[in-house]
């Protein structure tokens, strides 16, 4: 090393890869100070609680109460993830540890596709065929009267969306699973079905965690599919059955329109703030959830 050339040389790309590496940090930082310096002017005559919490939503008297639309937010998200999560995970295991291999080559593109539709396809069918089941079927099962635009519609659809996105990371955290422990498992006599649940889900266990967050965070974001849906009734849903107005609704229903009502690009920016806080914490509070499961499992 003379003069110390290759040191300067060594430091060039560490300082370009840093910068990089830092850069999506940077950006979500500068994302969020956005958002809150355009929902500044509201928050400064209005107390933060009193915006969250509260239920009117009239901005032509500067109501901006923005708990109906968080409500719906979380109404919907949690909807599709309960319907979907069973039915990816059951899915992979099934791709994983028992379809034939000429079986798996025909249904890794049909993921794919799913993956690769446009939220309107999706917003689409949900018209055509979920909301009608929902009013003339599901509902009067259960005896609720309902127009069929609903948080179940909206859950149907996004369940239905993020599918592909949970059951192709579950398939791989599955596969990943080493050949020799499940052997080891087989020769001390355990069956198939005793490997798969006392062995490949225990190893397998925080990647399919990971894979549900990953749902999940498409979930929260979804807005053209969920709007086409969800009915966007500002009200506090009651039950399944009842209309909703999640957040991205709201923005992408509204913003750029009615902007010379004072407060209201506010609002809207201070909703999409607070959605971006939501999706942050939950991802911060899975992965948190997510190392303490890793640690317990070694």
């Amino acid at each position: 090393m003379s003069n110390g050339q290759p040191g300067k040389r060594e430091k060039v790309p560490k300082i370009i890869t840093a910068f990089f590496g830092f850069f999506p940090l940077g950006l979500a930082g500068a994302i969020f100070l956005a958002l809150l310096i355009k929902a500044y002017p509201l928050l400064s005559i209005k107390s933060l609680p009193t915006l969250i919490f509260s239920s009117a939503w009239q901005p032509s008297r500067g109501h901006f109460g923005l708990w109906p639309f968080i409500m719906g937010t979380l109404w919907v998200t949690v909807t599709a993830f309960i319907l979907a999560v069973p039915v990816s995970v059951l899915t992979s295991i099934y791709l994983a540890e028992y379809a034939p291999a000429r079986l798996k080559r025909l249904f890794q593109p049909v993921v794919d596709l799913l993956a690769g539709l446009p939220s309107v396809i999706y917003g689409m069918w949900g018209i055509l065929f979920i909301v009608p089941a929902v009013s003339n079927y599901l509902g009067p099962l259960f005896g609720k009267q309902t127009s069929g635009y609903s948080v179940l519609s909206g859950g149907i659809v996004l369940a239905v969306m993020i599918l592909p996105t949970i059951i192709s990371v579950s398939t791989e955290v599955l596969n990943s699973v080493p050949l020799s422990l499940k052997e080891a498992a087989l020769s001390l006599g355990a069956t198939h079905f005793e490997v798969i649940q006392q062995v490949t889900m225990r190893r397998a266990f925080p990647g399919i965690i990971a894979a549900c967050v990953l749902g999940l965070s498409r979930a929260f974001g979804e807005t053209i599919a969920v709007l086409m849906v969800v009915g966007n009734v500002p009200i506090i849903p009651r039950s399944i059955f009842s209309p909703a107005y999640p957040l991205p609704a709201l923005l992408a229903n509204n913003y750029g329109e009615m902007m010379s009502i004072p407060g209201y690009e506010s609002a809207l920016n201070l909703a999409a703030l607070l959605l971006l806080i939501i999706v942050v914490s939950f991802s911060i509070l899975a992965r948190w959830y997510l190392a303490r499961i890793s640690r317990r499992l070694g």
